[in-house]
């Protein structure tokens, strides 16, 4: 028990599901919540010598909050101990390039759940749940587990897979592309296997085995983008199914995680800057859960268990040492808790210049795009007297000649500390062969450097974004890229705040504008408590209804609040009809003002000028973000070939190969 273990992290950012009205859409799920805290806040492990049942708290776990600042110094690269020698990545490299070379474009397709248990894949084939062996899984040889076809819904898909201990039952979560709803599934194993129970609006769920072998199922209830209730279930002859935990803080969310190990459950409970763990004992789960640490303002943290260890990932604190004692009837006692990952104050928490040179290698030896992320912060850059080194990463083709005169397709988010995507989509591999000039402007409000960075433009600090955005937008022209005729702009949910209130302020930067889903009436949303999602973003935009600093501080950069006559770039904005989380009445209000505005601006200015093009392009259903509609995708590329006055004929013919219409 006393044996310490030293280990060494290197931090991968995954992309994880993003809660609150207007975070960014992805397929994963809570499944993958833990790897976004794993890789934004530091690690401790600690020594117990307390019974887990006596709930004890840990007094040190808020104490002293450290703070990091960055400097150009921060970004020099860190030699790396037993790092890979050059030859053996690039072998790998060219491993990978090899492989994406030569899989025909069109298997480019949505990927799925697929989970691994036992001897078996379970994954989706067409409509239908199945499985097969781990040894077949590339054949057609499987099992029909479930017909999706039988709930009755609109191309239904699986988002989430859970296998019961043992394998008797699997559990599925089922939802459509237009609809945040879900439905979980649980299917009996046997020779003729049959759906045992159906959950609607179920978020998270995880399987454990009690000590009766029984399988229980923990799942978590949602309601209007509310998540907090929940619920366990047993099936067969002891069916029973009731209400486990409620959380009364309509500010705070709950979601599941099952430990790596299978031997906790945790219940997390959330809001964007403090956070509370119960453990349920994954052997007796019907036992009263336990209390890791009651909920601090400003304190997050995050439980894992392996080999009789509990690690606690937290933001705050020096190492503590607390003792688990062992007793006779008790379970495995948790564990040696020892601080084993410390964080110097002056650490980069991200390695900008490392992060940079693999993603020359290894789109470089591609042959096909060129990467480079360049540290923005000039201090005679309007907005940015403190220096701030802002990353951006650009992609472009290796023989690109003369890129002052190559169209420009900028993205940005900077909201809920969350890292702005930058996944494989074949639209935008297509922009790039096409000739443009992809870019990434990472600013303050995202979590790309760390939780600072994302306490440095929420709030009172959200023009920062803004002043970010302008610098990078001015620093890529100034170095060569593209300039503003051929400039365009592009964002989703939260992201929308930031586009919208640069297309105020500096309309002059850009050409071209495409939106989807677009936060863009920040105020009036805020003071709305009756829509789902304000209470718990509070956090993140501030409270205007009680607080007059808040208010006004909105009223500064709020898209909406700020339209005046003047020229502003064309926008192409779609919207989603039943989007609970960015109300379609904020988009409509916010075009119709804008019209407005541009019409007087028009006016005024008299004949032969160019009216920019404002499109509303208003989809059904009930999605936030729809990332794989081809339909969306076809219209903004439309949009910006046409608002730049390019020939669109070779994009569309390949990207033909990609999406199929």
């Amino acid at each position: 028990m006393q044996q310490k273990t030293r280990l060494f992290l290197q931090t991968l950012k995954y992309s994880v599901p993003h809660l609150g009205k207007c975070m960014q859409k992805q397929h994963l799920n809570h499944c993958n919540f833990a790897d976004h805290y794993f890789s934004r806040i530091k690690l401790r492990k600690y020594h117990l010598t307390k019974c887990l049942q006596s709930k004890n708290k840990i007094p040190e776990l808020a104490r002293n909050i450290p703070s990091w600042s960055f400097s150009c110094k921060d970004f020099l690269p860190i030699k790396q101990e037993n790092e890979q020698s050059p030859s053996k990545n690039m072998d790998a490299f060219e491993k990978v390039r090899t492989r994406l070379e030569t899989q025909p474009q069109e298997e480019y397709e949505i990927i799925n759940a697929e989970v691994k248990h036992g001897g078996f894949v379970y994954y989706q084939e067409g409509c239908c749940l199945v499985r097969s062996k781990d040894e077949e899984a590339d054949s057609d040889n499987y099992e029909v587990l479930f017909n999706l076809e039988e709930l009755k819904l609109d191309q239904p898909f699986i988002d989430c897979i859970r296998v019961a201990p043992d394998e008797k039952y699997v559990a599925a979560k089922i939802r459509t592309e237009d609809s945040e709803a879900s439905t979980c599934i649980v299917v009996k194993l046997s020779d003729q296997p049959v759906m045992e129970a159906s959950f609607p609006n179920v978020s998270s769920f995880e399987w454990v085995k009690d000590e009766e072998e029984e399988d229980v199922l923990f799942y978590t209830f949602q309601r209007n983008l509310r998540c907090h209730d929940v619920y366990r279930a047993t099936f067969g002859d002891n069916k029973r199914n009731e209400r486990f935990y409620t959380e009364k803080d309509p500010s705070y969310f709950v979601f599941l995680y099952l430990t790596k190990d299978s031997r906790f459950l945790t219940i997390n409970i959330m809001n964007k800057t403090t956070s509370e763990v119960w453990l349920v004992d994954g052997l007796s789960p019907w036992d009263p859960p336990v209390l890791i640490q009651k909920r601090i303002p400003g304190v997050l943290y995050y439980v894992e268990h392996r080999d009789d260890e509990l690690y606690i990932l937290t933001n705050v604190g020096e190492p503590t040492e607390f003792k688990l004692m062992r007793t006779a009837a008790d379970s495995p006692a948790i564990m040696n808790w020892d601080l084993f990952f410390t964080m110097k104050r002056n650490t980069k928490v991200v390695d900008l210049d490392m992060f940079k040179d693999h993603c020359v290698l290894f789109l470089k030896h591609s042959n096909l795009l060129y990467v480079n992320v360049i540290g923005l912060a000039d201090d005679s850059v309007r907005s940015l007297k403190d220096g701030k080194l802002v990353p951006m990463t650009v992609f472009h083709k290796t023989d690109s000649e003369d890129l002052q005169k190559k169209p420009l397709l900028l993205h940005v988010y900077g909201a809920y500390g969350m890292d702005l995507k930058m996944n494989f989509r074949p639209e935008r591999r297509v922009l790039v062969d096409d000739g443009w000039i992809l870019a990434y402007c990472h600013v303050r409000g995202g979590g790309e450097l760390g939780l600072q960075w994302h306490a440095d433009g929420r709030l009172t600090k959200k023009l920062n974004g803004l002043a970010d955005l302008e610098a990078c937008i001015k620093t890529l022209h100034g170095q060569g890229f593209s300039q503003p005729s051929l400039t365009t702009l592009t964002a989703f949910s939260a992201g929308g705040v930031l586009v919208g209130a640069l297309c105020n302020s500096d309309p002059e930067l850009l050409r071209a504008v495409t939106l989807e889903a677009p936060f863009l009436d920040v105020l009036n949303t805020m003071m709305d408590t009756t829509l789902p999602l304000t209470l718990e973003e509070l956090e993140e935009w501030g409270n205007p209804s009680s607080d007059e600093k808040h208010k006004n501080y909105i009223k500064r950069y709020c898209p909406y609040q700020n339209i005046k006559p003047q020229h502003y770039p064309s926008i192409h904005i779609t919207a989603y009809e039943n989007d609970e989380r960015v109300p379609l009445k904020g988009i409509v209000n916010y075009t119709e003002k804008l019209q407005e505005a541009i019409a007087e601006h028009a006016k005024d200015t008299g004949e032969g000028y160019q009216v920019p093009s404002i499109i509303l392009d208003i989809q059904p259903g009930g999605n936030h973000v729809i990332e794989d509609s081809h339909k969306k995708i076809t219209a903004q590329i439309k949009f910006l070939y046409e608002e730049l006055g390019l020939d669109s004929t070779n994009v569309f013919e390949d990207l033909k190969k990609y999406l199929k219409f």
